[in-house]
This record gives C-alpha cells, sequence and structure tokens, in this order.
C-alpha cells in the first residue's frame, strides 16, 4: 500500500496528517490542510464504536472540552476516555467534516478489544515507554519538551504560514520515522495491534472514498500507517484479542483534567494557555495579558493598563535574549510575575489555577446516551439547581428549607453510591443540626462511577436503597452497621431502614465487646438528631441505642483495669464519645435515668484505684463539666491523685485525663487558681530523676493549649499562689470562680446573646435573665 504524506494532488495516495494530541499549532495546520485539500472523507483516530456518536459534536449545546466514554457493560469500572477540546486537531477534523458534510469515522483499534487488554505488556517497565517530543527536543538542544514543541509548532504562525499547509506534516512525519528506525516501537508493543486495525479501515475508506481520504492521527503512527503490508499480515495481529461488551456516550470534561497525564492521549501542563493560542485570532501575548490583569482586578488586585504594557514587553525582551522565536507560557509567566504579582508567587499560583490550567467544564446535550442513572442524575441538578462545576466551591444549606432539604439528600445518597460529587465540611453549625456546609467539586471520573452504580437501580434513590440494603446483609461488624445507619438517615432511604435497623439489633445482641458498644453508640446517637432535623421516624434506632448505652454502663467497669497506656487513652477516648452520645440519647428518645446511671459509672471510674490515671481524671472532669460533682470533691480527688505516695507517671497520666486539651482544661486552670496551685505544686515536688519521665506526657498535655492560655498561665504561675486564690476570689485582676452571681456582670452580655440569636424582647419576653 502506498500512502503520502505531501504532494498536491490527492491522486498519491491518502493525506496522513500526523499530529500531537490537545496541540493548538496541530489544530490549525489540520484545519488549513484541510480547508486546502478538500477530503472525501476523513478518519480520526478514536474508537469505532464511537462513530454513531460524531453527529452530536455539531449540535450547539455540544462545548469542549468533553471526552468520548467507553466502559465495559458488566464491569462498569472497565472504562476509558478519549478527551477532545476546542484545540484539539482531532476535534477540528470532526467538525470540519460535519460542516462540509463530510463522512467522518473513528478508526483506531475498538474499545471492546482495547478495555478488554487491560494488563500492562510484560517485561515492559513505564520508564522505558518513549516520549519521541523529547527526544526531538533534545535533538534540537532543548531541555524543555514543551518549550521546543511551543517554538517549532505552536508559534510556527509567527513567521508566516507556509505556502504548502501541509508541508509540516511531511517535515514531522520525517522525524517520526527517524525516530521509530532507531527505537522500534517505543515501549509500546500494542501499538502494533492498533496500528495493524487503523491499516485494516484505511482500506476499507480506499475502496469507498479512493484516495482523496485525510487521516488525523498521532504523528508516532504516520510512518506505520505509511509502510506496505497485507491484509493478512494486519489481520494476523488482531487474532485472538479480547473483547468485552461495551457501551459509549459523551461526558463532559475539564481543563484541568487535561492536564494530567493520564487517560487517552498525551496530558498537557497548560491547557488554558494552549486554548488561549488557539483562540486568538492576533496578538496573542497581549491579549493573554489583558486577560490576566482583568482576573487579578476581580481579585482586588491593583493592575493597570501599564502594567499589561510593561508585561507585554518585558515578555517580548524575555523571548529575544533566549534566542525564541516568540514569547511562550514562561517567557509570559515571568514576566507576570515581575510586573503585576510583584514578585510574588502567591497571586501567580491563581493566574496558574484559574488561566494557564482553567477551570472550563465542558457541556454535552441531552440527547446523548447515558445510563438511566445518570438521566435521574441530571434531571435532579436541574430542579435543586445543582449544576455541576469544575471549580471548587461551598454549599450551605438550610434544612428546614425544603430545596436545602432535598439537596442533602441527593449528596448524601450520592455519597453512599460511591459518588462523591460533594464533601461534607465543617461549617456554621455541624452535621446533625439544622445546617449542613458541602464543598462540591464535578470530575469527568464521576461519569464512571455513575455507571458503576447503574447495577443497583435506574433511579438516585432506588439505587441507593438497593446499595443500603446489600451493605446491611452482608455487614459483619456493629461498627459496619453503625455507620451505614448513619448515613442512610440523611440520605433520606426510609425504605432501606427497617433492614438496616433488623441488621443492626442483631448485631448488637451478639456483640459483646464493650470497645465495639462504645464505638457504634456516637453514630446512633447522630443519626438520631438527624432523624429530629429530618422528620423521620427514628423509633427502632432510638430503642436500639439506649439498648446499647445499658449494656455499656454494665459492661463498661470490669474493662476499665489492668490497662496498658495506649489501651488507657483509647478508652478514654472511647468515654469521651459514649458521653457525648448519652446526652444526645437523654434529649432526644426516653431514656428514663440514663443520664444519672452513665454519672454513677463516671463516679466508680473517678475513685476506683485500679482504673489508669488517664481515665480517672477525665471521668472526674466530665463529671465536673455536668455539675455532678462539686469543686470540692473535684480538688479532693486530685490532691489524692497527686499525693506523694502517686507514682509521678500515674500523676501525670491523671493530669492529662483532667485538664488535657481536648476537655478544655486549659481554661479551667486560669479560672480556677485552686486546682492549679495544686497541680503546680505536684509538679514543683516531683524528683529530679524521675522529672525526665513525666515530662513527654505534660508536654503532649499542655502543648493542646492555645497559645494565649499558656501565656495565662505561665503568668499565674510566675505571680506564685495567694490565699485568695484558694477562696476562689480574683487575683490581680485574674477571674475566679466567685461563691455567688454576680447578677449586673451576667445581665451585660444577655443584649449582646440576643442580638447573636437574633431575639427580641417580645420573643423573651421581655426576660432579661
Amino acid at each position: 500500500m502506498t500512502v503520502r504524506t505531501t504532494g498536491s494532488a490527492m491522486s498519491g495516495g491518502p493525506l496522513l496528517l500526523g499530529v500531537r494530541h490537545h496541540g493548538p499549532g496541530s489544530a490549525r495546520a489540520v484545519l488549513a490542510a484541510l480547508d486546502s485539500v478538500r477530503p472525501r472523507a476523513v478518519l480520526v483516530e478514536g474508537p469505532p464504536e464511537g462513530d454513531a456518536l460524531l453527529r452530536l459534536a455539531a449540535d450547539e449545546r455540544m462545548r469542549p472540552p468533553v471526552a468520548l466514554l467507553a466502559h465495559a457493560v458488566n464491569d462498569p469500572a472497565r472504562a476509558a476516555f478519549w478527551p477532545l477540546a476546542d484545540f484539539s486537531p482531532e476535534w477540528v477534523a470532526i467538525r470540519w467534516a460535519l460542516a462540509h458534510r463530510v463522512p467522518v469515522r473513528f478508526v483506531d483499534l475498538p474499545a471492546a478489544h482495547s478495555l478488554a487488554m487491560t494488563e500492562p505488556p510484560a517485561g515492559r517497565p513505564a520508564d522505558t515507554v518513549l516520549d519521541p517530543i523529547a527526544v526531538l527536543a533534545g535533538t534540537a538542544g532543548y531541555d524543555d519538551p514543551e518549550r521546543w514543541w511551543e517554538d517549532v509548532v505552536e508559534h510556527r504562525s509567527t513567521d508566516g504560514a507556509p505556502a504548502d499547509p501541509r508541508a509540516p506534516f511531511a517535515a514531522l512525519a520525517e522525524a517520526m520515522t527517524a525516530l521509530r528506525e532507531a527505537y522500534g516501537d517505543g515501549g509500546q508493543p500494542r501499538d502494533a495491534v492498533r496500528e495493524a486495525h487503523m491499516r485494516i479501515q484505511l482500506r476499507t475508506a480506499r475502496k469507498e472514498f479512493g484516495d482523496d481520504i485525510a487521516v488525523v492521527c498521532g504523528a508516532w503512527h504516520v510512518p506505520a500507517l505509511a509502510t506496505r503490508t497485507t491484509l493478512a499480515a494486519d489481520r494476523a495481529l488482531l487474532k485472538g484479542i479480547p473483547k468485552v461488551k461495551t457501551e459509549l456516550t459523551w461526558v463532559p470534561w475539564t481543563h484541568r483534567r487535561l492536564a494530567r497525564h493520564s487517560g487517552y492521549g498525551a496530558g498537557v501542563a497548560s491547557p488554558g494557555w494552549y486554548g488561549h493560542l488557539f483562540g486568538a485570532p492576533d496578538r496573542p501575548v497581549e491579549r493573554w495579558m489583558t486577560k490576566v490583569a482583568g482576573m487579578l482586578r476581580e481579585e482586588d488586585r491593583p493592575v493597570s493598563s501599564a502594567h499589561v504594557i510593561e508585561a507585554v514587553r518585558l515578555a517580548g525582551a524575555l523571548a529575544a535574549l533566549r534566542d525564541r522565536p516568540f514569547p511562550g507560557l514562561t517567557e509570559a509567566t515571568d514576566a507576570v510575575r515581575a510586573v503585576m504579582c510583584e514578585g510574588s508567587d502567591v497571586p501567580l499560583a491563581l493566574v496558574h489555577a484559574r488561566l494557564v490550567v482553567g477551570e472550563t467544564l465542558g457541556e454535552v446535550p441531552d440527547t446523548a446516551p447515558a445510563v438511566p442513572l445518570q438521566r435521574d442524575l441530571t434531571r435532579h441538578q436541574r430542579t435543586l439547581r445543582l449544576k455541576p462545576e469544575a471549580q471548587e466551591r461551598e454549599l450551605g444549606l438550610d434544612l428546614r428549607k425544603d430545596t436545602d432539604a432535598a439537596r442533602s439528600r441527593l449528596l448524601h445518597r450520592l455519597r453512599l453510591l460511591g459518588i462523591s460529587w460533594g464533601e461534607p465540611v465543617a461549617g456554621r453549625g455541624s452535621t446533625g443540626t439544622f445546617r449542613e456546609s458541602w464543598r462540591l467539586r464535578w470530575e469527568p471520573e464521576l461519569s464512571v462511577r455513575i455507571a458503576e452504580a447503574g447495577v443497583w437501580g435506574t433511579t438516585v434513590l432506588s439505587a441507593a436503597t438497593a446499595r443500603a440494603e446489600s451493605e446491611a446483609a452482608s455487614a459483619t461488624t456493629l461498627a459496619d452497621v453503625t455507620a451505614l445507619a448513619e448515613r442512610c438517615l440523611p440520605a433520606g432511604l426510609t425504605e432501606a431502614l427497617p433492614l438496616v435497623m433488623r441488621a443492626l439489633a442483631d448485631r448488637a445482641a451478639l456483640d459483646a465487646d464493650v470497645g465495639h458498644l462504645a464505638d457504634a453508640l456516637p453514630a446512633l446517637a447522630r443519626s438520631l438528631r438527624y432523624g429530629d432535623v429530618r422528620s423521620t421516624d427514628t423509633t427502632a434506632l432510638g430503642e436500639v441505642a439506649v439498648g446499647l448505652a445499658e449494656r455499656i454502663c454494665v459492661g463498661l467497669p470490669p474493662v476499665c483495669t489492668g490497662l496498658d497506656a495506649d489501651g488507657a487513652v483509647e478508652l478514654q477516648h472511647r468515654i469521651e464519645g459514649v458521653h457525648t452520645a448519652v446526652g444526645m440519647l437523654a434529649a432526644a428518645v426516653p431514656a428514663d435515668g440514663l443520664r444519672e446511671r452513665w454519672a454513677g459509672v463516671l463516679g466508680k471510674l473517678s475513685a476506683r484505684d485500679a482504673v489508669a490515671g488517664v481515665i480517672r481524671g477525665r471521668a472526674t472532669r466530665l463529671l465536673l463539666d455536668d455539675g455532678r460533682l462539686a469543686e470540692e470533691e473535684a480538688a479532693r480527688l486530685m490532691s489524692l491523685a497527686l499525693s506523694p505516695g502517686t507514682p509521678p507517671a500515674d500523676a501525670a497520666a491523671w493530669i492529662e485525663g483532667f485538664v488535657g486539651g481536648a476537655a478544655g482544661g486549659g481554661m479551667l486552670l486560669v479560672h480556677d487558681e485552686r486546682i492549679l496551685g495544686l497541680v503546680d505544686t505536684w509538679l514543683t515536688g516531683v524528683p529530679a530523676d524521675l522529672f525526665t519521665d513525666v515530662l513527654p506526657l505534660l508536654r503532649r498535655t499542655f502543648s493542646a493549649y492555645e497559645p494565649g492560655v499558656r501565656r495565662t498561665l505561665g503568668e499565674l504561675v510566675r505571680r506564685g499562689p495567694s490565699a485568695a486564690a484558694a477562696r476562689g476570689a480574683d487575683t490581680a485582676g485574674m477571674p475566679g470562680f466567685g461563691p455567688g452571681l454576680d447578677e449586673e456582670r451576667a445581665d451585660a452580655v444577655l443584649p449582646v446573646l440576643r442580638l447573636l440569636l437574633g431575639l427580641d424582647d417580645a420573643a423573651t419576653g421581655g426576660a432579661t435573665r
């Protein structure tokens, strides 16, 4: 087979247009060549199963970047993308063919085969794969392949367009031929199979259209398509390759995703810059600097027209000094840093993220094929006004509003399906209150996750329900079921809850490990708060939760003895979680006497010498904070824990439990100098030879305090103890716990509290206290 890459007539064979994927220079050259030659058919590197979808490229609602997505029907996780941008040569060729009513087809290896061939070739480490652009750049004396490509291809128009628009492709074909003679398959043995299929497709097209055909493919493949082979030899290469059933569709893509060196084709480091080069009709540097200045002004940075002019001049001077034919991205970036960013990389990082890479998210028309689950999700997105965006943004929800509550349910259902469009974040309020905060960002890979989740159902609700029921049936631990229940309630999966509750009750009844019960209870308590906010019936959940709490009250004291240091700290954290959960339960469900029974457990732990010091200290502190332990009794327990007969390490552990940073102990010491005095007296009495043993533990305790708290404590210790402090009175202007309530000082803060809570005198009945 004879194939030409140059020439003015079409009679010599098909025209092979070797390109770089996502290269604006290649895209302009392809457009010029097609306008000049006017072929009868256009063949493009891509999966032939996508031929039926090519017509959608002409739809005005199709806005790149987009990608062809192929996935295996029986294994949606086995998927591949073929991304295309405005400046992709393949996209330009497809659009040209559709606009000129010329047949256009994909000719690469079918996705049915490429998806089946997922394992990497044996004996081929990744670092042996040839980068032809890097080799050519190195041969030309460049240390940066991107810079070489810009100089010889992307900026070629600055020297004037060649008389023959096909000339650049002839030069690239010659270079690639030399590389393939020197490097063989370049570390990609599967290219031989792909190229065999392309040659077969090319033969078929020539029989139908003659030689008036243009082929747009990666420049690396041009020598293989131009070589003489027999049909039998090519079919032999394709014999026996595996195959899977596939489905294809168009999906939105992003510029940021184009910048990654993964997926189909070559990643480009600066898709936003390349898009600008392709779209700028003239003066690309001037237009780029104007765009950068506008973006920086939006961020309230003082950038004037004079800055733009100076940046353009500096970029041109840098290009001349570096012997480049035209200012490239490197020169433009250096000029922006020096002139507009005053040498700072902080605003420059914003320029890189928003403009050099870009935050563009493509769009696909509704007529594109999609799995039913995708269509249902799209319907919800429109109804709830939740538009997918490539740029990360935060969304605050008020669950008392119907629309926000529906948005929350949708996002929780998607997370349960493994479609992490949104992630909960700490914001105003918290999960389990009337407010939620989410961080949203749409990633193209979510289309694959949606295809995978389609096995569970045709709608988001049915799929999430089926997934929850399956997880409940297969859960092996109590923690698994409680975590599932916590996810089901905010997702509003009422049909799945009965099965989840039965699994929860069964696991809870069989699990006798107090640690497991303690781990499970906080999640159940949080779930009850969700039910309260979302008006969900949580009666069964409350019964299970109260039962767990009762079993913890009975079984906890025996397991708090005989623990090593790490085990004691771990159990201490569990006790904190149970304490918080008991408070939630008592407020959410009927639980007669539960608070009192739990307080009794804490009382036993605080007074039992066999219990680890860190647990006794934390139990004492929890009782004190709840008002169930008098200050005098707390001081007595501390005196016993810090008595001379107590080993220093045990005493330090008690202190960690009582005034550890997580418990807000720093402010307790600031406001109660009596307790501070006890700690100080013990600490100064630790023998020197034992002090180094307790120092790491004390450092861990006090380093968690805020700097201001540590500074205040240091000042108090420097001043020394006072008799007034022992009585709880103010000392040297520092606050203390007085014997009574200062009503005048208490009244002074009420107007501020009413303002913060949005209350007025009518709402509070005119009360001031």
